[in-house]
């Protein structure tokens, strides 16, 4: 005879059996990232301090699914395809070439990037204010800030009379780049040389080749393979003795001389909760396109002495952080 807990357990198991249909839970809403660099913890933290401001908790009411090109650009359209096929809900492609790789992919799913080119200019959207389509996000600005970062590094070495500019070939930015330090270059009466790299054999003879043409300064290009190689780059400048400039803090703290540029902190910060609004019901044909508020000037002083450089007062007064 069944004894009456095994009843009570059946006659549960049924009873929830037949609820089953009606106790089903909406899927959690899954995100897509995109990178074309190495992991940085930082900034996937700030992405995640933003998701919550939002309601959204990793684990608990939202999934992501991580993708990192570790700086090998040909990875990224398959990747892309990938998310899509996934049918996540929402892509985020935290740089110009990881967006132009999910552009390509979808013009469906809601896309939140961060470009360093103008998007406008690149078509990802139709104006800032009113992007239009599928994709909203960041402009970094990166041009604009080209004469101040060139400003910074012609003050830290002001007997420079060449100044070399480090692009990748293969970043479709690369040409403005170009264009824009050519002009300020310009209206400092210093003499511009631009070399290229897009591979680590390349960067060795683009570095190589800055002795030759006799380059008192180097201004390293904003792409994200440079900065997943940042240790090799910094690690060159110092065997060279070559002052440089970079355009994010991470560089500085692996040992690079002096970075100034947005805040990546803050910018995934923001990334996080433009994910969360769009996962709330928002287009993102109605958040518009928005540009940096926080920028970092970074100095490392142990590297100025390497160098024999001194840095100037005004610099120091005006920097964010020294690293000694």
């Amino acid at each position: 005879m069944m004894k009456r807990r095994e009843l009570l357990l059946l006659l549960g198991g049924a009873m929830t059996a037949g609820r089953a249909p009606h106790a089903q839970q909406k899927p959690m809403p899954l995100i897509g990232f995109l990178q074309a660099t190495p992991q940085n913890p930082r900034v996937v933290a700030a992405f995640r301090q933003g998701l919550s401001e939002t309601g959204f908790v990793e684990g608990q009411n939202v999934a992501i699914e991580y993708r990192w090109a570790e700086g090998q650009y040909d990875l990224l359209p398959a990747m892309a395809a990938d998310l899509v096929g996934r049918k996540v809900d929402l892509i985020v492609a935290v740089d110009g070439l990881s967006v132009l790789a999910a552009k390509n992919a979808t013009s469906a799913t809601p896309i939140i990037f961060t470009s360093g080119f103008d998007p406008v200019a690149a078509g990802l959207v139709a104006s800032l204010a009113r992007p239009g389509g599928n994709l909203t996000g960041f402009s970094l600005m990166m041009a604009e800030l080209t004469p101040k970062r060139l400003e910074l590094i012609a003050e830290l070495v002001p007997q420079a009379r060449v100044i070399a500019l480090l692009v990748n070939p293969g970043n479709p930015g690369a040409e403005g780049a170009i264009g824009d330090v050519r002009e300020a270059v310009r209206a400092k009466g210093v003499q511009l040389t631009v070399v290229k790299a897009g591979t680590e054999s390349e960067v060795d003879a683009a570095f190589a080749s800055l002795v030759q043409r006799q380059a008192g300064a180097l201004l390293v290009g904003a792409d994200p393979f440079f900065l997943s190689r940042r240790d090799l780059l910094v690690a060159l400048a110092a065997r060279l003795a070559v002052p440089a400039i970079y355009d994010w803090r991470e560089y500085a703290v692996a040992g690079g001389l002096i970075s100034y540029g947005p805040s990546l902190a803050a910018i995934y910060r923001q990334e996080g909760v433009y994910t969360g609004r769009i996962l709330n019901g928002a287009k993102p044909a109605d958040l518009p396109v928005q540009q940096p508020t926080t920028f970092e000037l970074v100095v490392n002083l142990k590297t100025a002495k390497a160098l024999g450089l001194t840095v100037p007062p005004l610099i120091l007064a005006q920097a964010d952080e020294v690293i000694e």
